[in-house]
């Protein structure tokens, strides 16, 4: 399989929520960055945890204590394992990535075509970095293609946000 190649069908997210305990009131573009990024995802991703078992798979995502917590479920919803990851290291990215994204969306109300054009390529560039480190910090934990770690990225940075 391809590096970035969608896993087989027992290689992937079926579900994907975040803890109700850490949704916050969000702008309508964040929630419309959260829905897309869930949208996305469950169409089409590579998720292998280590050690879990096969899939198809269940993800709750919460932050606690500071950490990004993946709880696995299979098809049935039974616990298989957590997965959490510091992110005290995200902490740079998702600000900066915040702050394109206010760029972003104050431009689009504003601001010409082309200086709309240059912020977007910015701010895409902002989450790929981001995906590169998501996915680099859960190696050996959990296996995911490029396009996974971007929806996941999103995530995670949604779930900084504090109401």
């Amino acid at each position: 399989m391809a590096d970035d190649a969608p896993g087989p069908g027992s290689s992937r997210i079926i579900a994907l929520e975040l803890d109700q305990r850490t949704i916050r009131r969000w702008s309508p573009e964040v929630d419309h960055e959260r829905k897309v990024a869930i949208y996305d995802l469950l169409e089409e991703n590579r998720f292998e945890p280590v050690g879990c078992g096969a899939g198809p798979y269940r993800v709750v995502l919460s932050i606690e204590d500071n950490r990004l917590i993946f709880d696995i479920r299979d098809e049935g919803d039974r616990p298989l394992g957590r997965v959490p990851l510091p992110v005290k290291g995200f902490r740079r990215i998702v600000k900066e990535y915040f702050l394109i994204c206010e760029s972003y969306y104050d431009a689009i109300r504003t601001a010409a075509p082309s200086k709309i054009e240059a912020i977007d390529m910015g701010r895409r560039g902002v989450h790929n970095e981001g995906s590169v480190m998501l996915r680099d910090a859960l190696a050996g934990k959990i296996d995911i293609d490029h396009q996974t770690a971007r929806r996941l990225f999103t995530l995670l940075c949604v779930l900084h946000i504090r109401g």
